[in-house]
C-alpha cells in the first residue's frame, strides 16, 4: 500500500472555500488537455503527474498555491517563489485566488512542465 492510499483529493478540500476546489477543477481539466494527467494526493498536496510530477498543488482556505518544475526562472509577477533545484530544474509557485488566473501564460507554463515531465 503506497501513502498515497491513505489521502484522496477531496480531503485537500475540507473546510476551504468553494471557489479553491473550482480553481483546482479548472486547472485540472486544462491540463487533462495535454493527455494523460494523472491526480497523485499526498498527505500535504496534489501532484499532477505526467511520467513525473509536473506541478503540485497546495490547498489554502482561500487559494492554490501551484508549483512548477521548469528548465529555467520565469519572469512573472505572479511567481511568489522560485527555487532552483536538483538536475537544473527551478520550481516556481504562483498563488491562484481567481478562475481568471489560469490564463493563455499560466496554461502555456503547464504545458511546457508538461511536456518536461515526459
Amino acid at each position: 500500500m503506497s501513502i498515497s492510499d491513505h489521502y484522496s483529493v477531496f480531503d485537500h478540500f475540507t473546510g476551504k472555500d468553494s471557489t479553491v476546489l473550482a480553481i483546482y477543477q479548472r486547472l485540472l481539466a486544462e491540463t487533462r488537455k495535454f493527455e494523460p494527467v494523472v491526480e497523485l494526493p499526498k498527505k500535504t498536496s496534489i501532484h499532477l503527474v505526467n511520467k513525473s510530477t509536473f506541478a503540485i498543488v497546495v490547498t489554502h482556505k482561500m487559494a492554490l498555491i501551484l508549483n512548477m518544475k521548469l528548465a529555467s526562472p520565469v519572469k512573472d509577477t505572479r511567481i511568489i517563489h522560485f527555487e532552483l533545484v536538483p538536475l537544473n530544474r527551478f520550481h516556481q509557485e504562483v498563488k491562484l485566488t481567481l478562475l481568471e488566473d489560469i490564463d493563455s501564460i499560466l496554461l502555456g507554463l503547464l504545458k511546457t512542465a508538461y511536456e518536461m515531465s515526459g
